[in-house]
């Protein structure tokens, strides 16, 4: 009976602090305790209620603290249902206070609707009190003389509040920029007048709203860099009379193809020809025996076509021979001995 008298009040005080724990895990009375000397008024059983959500309380009611504290109207459901929806409570609430501290017009559901976009809002309330510079890549561009100018150009760029939700970013804003630096120096007649005026490039780049449809407002552009790169013109020419000198040597082989083929053909046309010569005079004789035969021709007439051909060939050996070289060797006069 002694011993059961001893376990009975320790499971009683045991059964109490398991009670206290669990109604402290339920109640964040410290929270609570620090809401109430905040001046905000958070209920024990919103708390609760947070708890029952799987909201930490902390999360909700220091943000909130701190919202009290900066002068602005934020409610728990608010920033409660923010929560729930995925976003960022502490980086909203940031971005608030240095909205209003800026003067910024910023209301909460802006706000959570950028920072629910995937967007950091309160980098966005930073870079349009505090512009951003961005740097281009060097953009390579060809003026109306075929010289190469190399650009590069820093953009100063303030966030656009009102177009955070939906615009472009920053990856559109260079890539308008580089288009208007090209057009710019493509327009430009010499590039000496880009290298002396380089600010003309700005001027028109800036005059074009390229910050249209963008989460930006574009301050300035600015002409970092300017080099001076290939001759493009004078590439291209050398290009096109390399392409022209090919065409006339194609051109050209395929004439001296067809003279090469046609000199075959009279060759093979010609011994065609050389041919028939033969087998006609290889007929002659048997012509000439048919001709003395039936007596169409007399034995003197045969002497005499004979004595023809003969001289005939006489006079083809002479004439190949040329004019004979007269002598050196003249005789010496008798008067000159």
């Amino acid at each position: 009976m002694g011993i059961f008298g001893v376990i009975g009040p320790l499971f009683l005080v045991l059964l109490v602090v398991v009670g206290i724990a669990i109604f402290l895990h339920f109640v964040p009375l410290g929270l609570w305790i620090s809401a109430i000397a905040a001046g905000v008024r958070v209920g024990i059983f919103t708390l609760v209620g947070m708890r029952l959500r799987r909201v930490p309380p902390a999360n909700i009611v220091l943000p909130l603290i701190k919202a009290n504290k900066a002068g602005l109207e934020v409610t728990v459901n608010q920033l409660e249902a923010h929560y729930l929806a995925g976003g960022n409570v502490d980086r909203v609430v940031d971005a608030l206070i240095a909205a209003h501290r800026a003067e910024i017009p910023l209301p909460f559901a802006r706000a959570a609707a950028i920072d629910l976009a995937g967007r950091n809002v309160l980098e966005a309330v930073q870079m349009s009190v505090n512009p951003k510079v961005i740097e281009t890549p060097v953009v390579a561009a060809v003026a109306k003389n075929g010289i190469e100018l190399k650009v590069k150009a820093r953009v100063t760029v303030r966030a656009n509040i009102d177009r955070l939700v939906g615009g472009a970013g920053e990856a559109t804003v260079l890539a308008r920029v580089g288009e208007g630096i090209i057009t710019t120096v493509g327009s430009s007649n010499d590039h000496k007048d880009v290298l002396a005026n380089p600010d003309h490039i700005s001027k028109t780049v800036l005059s074009k709203g390229l910050d249209a449809g963008t989460a930006f407002e574009i301050l300035s552009i600015d002409i970092a860099d300017v080099d001076v790169g290939r001759n493009i013109g004078a590439e291209l020419l050398t290009d096109q009379a390399e392409a022209e000198k090919r065409i006339a040597q194609a051109k050209a082989e395929e004439r001296r193809a067809m003279a090469v083929a046609q000199e075959q053909e009279m060759k093979a046309y010609t011994q065609e020809m050389q041919a028939k010569v033969v087998e006609a005079q290889a007929e002659v004789p048997h012509a000439l025996s048919v001709a003395l035969t039936e007596g169409r021709i007399g034995v003197m007439d045969y002497y005499n076509m004979n004595n023809i051909v003969a001289d005939t060939q006489m006079r083809d050996t002479i004439g190949k021979a040329g004019p004979a070289v007269p002598s050196s060797n003249k005789p010496e006069e008798p008067g000159n001995r």
